[in-house]
């Protein structure tokens, strides 16, 4: 018999309300966690970074690790050495949202959506016209949560070299910045406190959002 939480709460819904909360809960454990251990993460060898980042993509796919956050992390400890292994964080986090959700979402829950709200089949149909591009918009906003949006371009139907391809683009401009701030910054906890100093950040991060959320309008917009 099913479980009278999920026919009220929708498993969909439960686990977007999930991922949504979590990084709001962890990043001040994260921080301060970076922070009292700086000796500790500045010590560790490359192939141990490799080990540390395929935890971490696990934790990213249930929004336990922010990877913009990660990102400035990276760039302060590694520079640019740290940029593949944020490539792979982030590929590997989509791949495990991805099969997370084909898992435990039923097949029967995207008909479902469609018959409760009509107006759905005409935006799935212009979505898989070419779900990369609006995966690639998507992804360039650092303000969009990264693993609720993975969730929802799986129940949305993408398949998994979609969301690869779209989720690398997108994310190459937002990783970029993050690390770039983290390889200026002069103390960790200086960097963690105060991510988005100065104007020209402040800048591109509004260029990102807007840039992301334009092409958003522009995908889904009337022929």
């Amino acid at each position: 018999m099913a479980n009278p939480i999920f026919k009220k709460y929708p498993l969909p819904l439960v686990l977007s309300t999930v991922l949504a909360v979590m990084p709001l809960l962890t990043s001040s454990l994260l921080t301060a966690w970076a922070v009292g251990y700086e000796e500790f993460w500045s010590a560790l060898s490359l192939t141990q970074w490799i080990f540390i980042t395929l935890a971490l993509a696990v934790a990213s796919a249930f929004a336990l690790t922010p990877p913009t956050f990660l990102a400035l992390v990276y760039g302060y400890f590694l520079g640019w050495l740290g940029l593949p292994l944020l490539f792979l964080l982030n590929l590997a986090a989509i791949g495990i949202v991805f099969f997370m959700g084909k898992k435990m979402i039923p097949l029967s829950f995207l008909p479902q959506i469609q018959a409760a709200y009509p107006a759905t089949s005409k935006l799935l149909l212009r979505f898989h016209e070419n779900p990369v591009r609006l995966i690639f918009f998507t992804k360039l906003s650092p303000a969009l949560p990264f693993a609720i949006t993975n969730l929802v371009f799986t129940l949305a139907g993408a398949r998994l070299p979609q969301m690869m391809l779209g989720g690398a683009l997108g994310m190459i401009p937002r990783t970029i910045l993050a690390m770039w701030i983290g390889t200026q910054a002069k103390e960790i906890k200086y960097l963690l406190e105060h991510p988005n100093e100065g104007i020209g950040t402040k800048l591109l991060i509004v260029v990102l959002v807007l840039v992301s959320t334009a092409g958003v309008l522009w995908f889904f917009k009337r022929k």
